[in-house]
Order: structure tokens, then sequence, then C-alpha cells
């Protein structure tokens, strides 16, 4: 038997530059989970845990290009792994920016 998921609904303002009404949740995972975290508040990370599972988005948040380091710190809170997990801090310690003074 299959399991059917509930419709998840997302604030419309994360997805300001795509048509939000025709995104495929299953096909555009990886970009819905990846925008949530970056720009959702916290309900809108908590229809994201419920729908596609914490396993799922911890793959996906492992391997994304760019990710705010608050960002990664809440990942890493929530699905209790290390900061050198995330390929995004990785590459960012690889590129040091220049000191704020």
């Amino acid at each position: 038997m299959q399991t059917i998921k509930e419709a998840t609904v997302f604030n419309k303002r994360i997805f300001w530059d795509v048509n939000y009404d025709t995104i495929d949740y299953d096909i555009y995972a990886a970009f819905l989970i990846e925008r949530v975290f970056e720009r959702g508040d916290v309900p809108d990370i908590r229809e994201c845990r419920r729908y596609y599972g914490d396993e799922k988005i911890k793959t996906v948040l492992t391997n994304v290009k760019w990710l705010s380091l608050p960002k990664i710190y809440l990942a890493c809170a929530l699905f209790n792994n290390e900061l050198t997990d995330y390929k995004c801090y990785n590459s960012a310690q690889l590129n040091p920016t220049h000191w704020i003074y």
C-alpha cells in the first residue's frame, strides 16, 4: 500500500522568483529543501521536515553548494551531525574572505 503525502504549503515569499503553483514537490525536492532552509522561517522548516523527512533533508543539505553559517548550525542541531559533514562549510573554509575592519 502506498502512502499518500498530504500536500504542504510553504510561504510564497520564499519562492518569489519561480511560479509557485507549478512546482513539483518530488522532482524539485533538493531545490525546495535548500530554499526553505535558507529563506524560510520556523513553520516552513517544520513543514519541510514533515513532508520530506529528516534523512532526505540531511542528505540534500550536506551536499548543497552554499548555505549560510547560521543555517548550517541549525541543520547540525536538528540532525545531530558535525559542521565538517557539510560540503558548503568545507568549501567556505578553503576560500577565506577579507578581514572585516
